[in-house]
């Protein structure tokens, strides 16, 4: 902000929050007074970005105002069910897919299962760390995220061009998640989820830095369940380095998974 007179007090002024937060004066005195007790997400955000809140402070505003409005985050009313469990024989399926890393994620990027070479794989960055872990929560809220995905920036557009072109605009779960993370993550979620161009991918790759195993580049596929609104999302190794490590991390001999379009 310009520099101006000597300050009475620290922080910023009315007008300076407002000008940072991209709202007018007159709104955020009435947000201030309590006359206005409905901020989109949108605002909720952008008065979090432009006071640096911490996440922690983020999560309490987003539930403040849930709370002052009368609803309550945790609860879709009217919705379809929201698949929470995978089916047994999708379950199989991971297991016939040991050791390789594979998850199945509902269509809000809720983990339903994994294979335990998934485990081994992103269990150390804290992926799986929360009681019901979350690809997207993880990614923009959990500062791991960053140091883990070398690729930060591409892995964001990939997941969020799959939450916003996957699930009907309409969907109340996807509604409550895009709002929470409007809010939680600020303008790296939001914009991302706003902007229509972002297209998903069934295949990509990604730089994963892994604590134990190092550097690791990988590849993926994604397969669709859509009788159940859920995928499997299979990473496989993308050159010889990464698929020796990922057979230590298995306890394998290196080189008996072999690198994608490696021949023997």
């Amino acid at each position: 902000m310009p520099t101006g007179a000597r300050r009475r007090t620290p922080g910023l002024r009315r007008s300076e929050l407002a000008t940072l937060a991209g709202i007018s004066v007159e709104y955020l005195t009435r947000l201030e007074q309590g006359r206005d007790r409905n901020p989109s997400a949108q605002v909720l955000g952008a008065l979090a970005d432009a006071l640096n809140l911490s996440l922690t402070d983020r999560v309490l505003l987003r539930r403040l105002t849930k709370e002052a409005d009368g609803g309550d985050p945790l609860i879709c009313a009217a919705a379809p069910s929201l698949s929470r469990t995978a089916r047994p024989t999708v379950r199989a399926v991971l297991d016939r897919l040991e050791p390789a890393p594979a998850v199945v994620v509902n269509w809000i990027g809720d983990v339903l299962a994994h294979t335990a070479g998934y485990e081994r794989l992103v269990g150390p960055v804290g992926l799986l760390d929360d009681e019901r872990p979350n690809l997207l929560r993880y990614l923009f809220t959990d500062a791991r995220a960053r140091d883990a995905y070398r690729d930060w920036d591409r892995v964001a557009d990939d997941l969020v061009a799959r939450l916003r072109h996957g699930v009907p605009l309409r969907d109340p779960y996807l509604a409550e998640l895009a709002d929470e993370l409007t809010v939680t993550a600020g303008a790296d979620f939001a914009d991302r989820f706003a902007d229509l161009a972002l297209t998903p991918r069934r295949t990509g790759s990604q730089h994963l830095e892994h604590p134990e195993a190092g550097s690791l580049r990988l590849l993926h596929e994604t397969l669709s369940l859509p009788d159940e609104g859920q995928t499997v999302v299979v990473h496989l190794p993308a050159d010889e380095a990464t698929a020796a490590a990922l057979d230590r991390l298995d306890g394998r001999r290196p080189g008996a998974l072999r690198a994608v379009g490696e021949t023997r």
